[in-house]
């Protein structure tokens, strides 16, 4: 049955990692790229709007807030099936409509740009497809799918769609991040030898931990090492490594997890090494939930979070007593104004409007969200196999059915 909202044109190639730097880099001069002075003024607002589900995922990360005090965007329609909810969401964006059917909104507003809310995955791929079949670029809330295949499905219709896919992964553009990234290209650290990774190792340690915050982490490592070559795992579930029948579902609906707790390794090219952990008994010694970055001559720490801290090891020599070693800052001038939550989505959000006018892929693509759903799936490939397994991965479904 043809969808009332009907597909068009062909394919993107993925990036190399120099050129997603780049692109992170082009990203702190975005506005100009996307609208030169007076353009806006000479064309009419673009058309947003915006797809939330109070009580089944919300608005995630102020995803309902990112079209505001923006020149040249109108937001047309909130789309919510709780009447409360989305009378809030509209007075938050200055909505013009109100919608209960998001399908509805869509097809009846033909909106140029969605952002699309719900930190629940159970309908990102019904929602983001949606959207793009009716023409529209999406702005889309973490983890991106539930399954490795459905995010193939939607890179592929966007790339058909000449579209440009969004996901709010937003350290992949704060400025200390893209410092360390130039840093590290730059030989601050020596050679990248290693990348180790954490998730924040509470009440939802293991395989729910690493399909909400390790996203993050994989699309970090993914940046500063490009693709990974294998990878091997242990996942645990009461002391035992799993098996298919340890699925289960997440205290939020984001697809099957198995697992309190994982080690997970990772190859990437020019021998470096990455490695995955969310054990609820290391919580305490490894602290906040980041990533580590080891090199030949130096190490540096990514404490994680929307405005992440970034540090640098200034270490002594070793002596009898030890060597003194302390983590200092990476040097950047960054106001207050730049480490909100509302800025960081305002990043993502004018790297999204630079893409679209010039044609490449955002920094923080559905293809690189994409890759970050399958480093999650091969966690668990190769922990069922026991053994390795290479990217990129054969087997496209979800490794614990569902």
């Amino acid at each position: 049955m043809m969808h009332p909202c009907s597909p068009t044109l062909d394919s993107a190639r993925p990036l190399s990692r120099r050129a997603l730097l780049k692109g992170a880099v082009l990203a702190t001069v975005a506005p100009a790229l996307w609208a030169a002075p007076g353009d806006e003024a000479a064309r009419p607002p673009r058309r947003a709007a915006i797809i939330g589900h109070t009580g089944g995922g919300d608005y995630g990360h102020g995803l309902e807030l990112v079209f505001n005090d923006r020149v040249g965007i109108q937001v047309v329609a909130v789309a919510d099936p709780d009447p409360a909810g989305c009378a809030r969401a509209a007075a938050a964006s200055g909505a013009a409509a109100q919608y209960a059917d998001y399908r509805e909104m869509l097809e009846r507003e033909r909106p140029e740009l969605v952002s699309i809310g719900p930190r629940w995955t159970d309908q990102h791929h019904a929602m983001v497809s949606h959207a793009l079949r009716c023409d529209a670029h999406v702005f889309v809330e973490k983890p991106f799918t539930q399954t490795l295949a459905e995010a193939d499905d939607l890179i592929a219709l966007a790339a058909r769609q000449r579209l440009r896919i969004v996901v709010a992964h937003q350290m992949r553009l704060a400025p200390n991040i893209l410092e360390l990234a130039r840093q590290l290209e730059a030989g601050r650290l020596g050679d990248l030898l290693e990348m180790r990774g954490y998730g924040k190792q509470d009440h939802r340690a293991g395989g729910e931990d690493m399909m909400v915050l390790g996203t993050h982490i994989f699309h970090l490592m993914r940046l500063f090492a490009g693709a990974p070559q294998w990878c091997t795992a242990r996942v645990l579930q009461d002391g035992r490594e799993i098996t298919a029948a340890d699925a289960c579902a997440a205290t939020e609906p984001i697809g099957p997890v198995a697992g309190d707790e994982i080690d997970a390794q990772f190859a990437f090219g020019g021998g470096v090494f990455g490695t995955f952990t969310s054990r609820g008994r290391m919580r305490e010694v490894t602290g906040a939930w980041g990533l580590e970055l080891i090199g030949s001559k130096g190490r540096a720490r990514i404490l994680a979070n929307p405005w992440p801290t970034v540090l640098l090891l200034d270490a002594g020599a070793w002596q009898e007593t030890g060597r003194a070693e302390r983590w200092v800052p990476i040097a950047g001038d960054w106001p207050p104004e730049t480490r909100t939550l509302a800025a960081a989505n305002g990043r993502l959000v004018d790297d999204w409007l630079a893409a679209i006018a010039t044609g490449r892929e955002p920094a923080s693509s559905g293809r690189s969200a994409g890759e970050a759903i399958e480093m999650v799936m091969a966690v668990y490939q190769a922990a069922l196999a026991r053994g390795r397994v290479a990217f990129p991965l054969a087997e496209r479904g979800h490794p614990l059915g569902g």
